[in-house]
């Protein structure tokens, strides 16, 4: 569950399409630039891509796991290798973003076939929202909230009722 939590909180991060609002103070670029760039890191399953989308010092927190925090690369890197692995066809799409003066948001849908986070192989996909702080066309913090029941419901991990 700690490691469906948490990749869906990296995937969060991943997925903000085409927008086309400028991020003011943030360092130039807009929505649509740092969208995909997280979407395009996510859905590469490669975690140097994937840290692309951050910054040096990144904090990126699961918001629905326990312990679901990175402090900087290092971190974030074994986070994303970890849910590459426990859901080895994740995938995540845009669903909207709005970023202005370094600071905005980034809805997804968060979707792939659970191998190590409850063991069930079983597919799932639930919607979520990543809340990001962007300097110089990075992200530098990120939030991610979905329901965790959803894909526990959807694994049968919990009774659909």
């Amino acid at each position: 569950m700690k490691r469906l939590l948490t990749m869906a909180a990296m995937l969060a991060v991943i997925v903000v399409p085409s927008v086309a609002a400028q991020y003011g103070k943030s360092g130039g670029g807009s929505d649509a630039a740092v969208a995909e760039k997280w979407i395009a890191a996510w859905n590469s399953h490669d975690p140097d891509k994937f840290l692309s989308a951050f910054t040096s010092d990144i904090y990126y927190e699961d918001t629905t796991s326990i312990g679901g925090v990175s402090h900087g690369s290092a971190e974030a890197r074994k986070f994303a290798t970890d849910e590459f692995a426990a859901v080895p066809d994740l995938k995540v799409e845009l669903m909207g973003a709005s970023v202005s003066k370094g600071h905005g948001t980034i809805e997804w849908t968060f979707s792939g076939t659970d191998k190590d986070i409850y063991k069930t192989g079983k597919k799932f996909s639930v919607r979520g929202v990543s809340v990001i702080d962007v300097h110089d066309g990075k992200i530098s913090r990120c939030l991610d909230f979905y329901d965790a029941a959803t894909i526990m419901k959807q694994v049968g991990a919990l009774p659909k009722q």
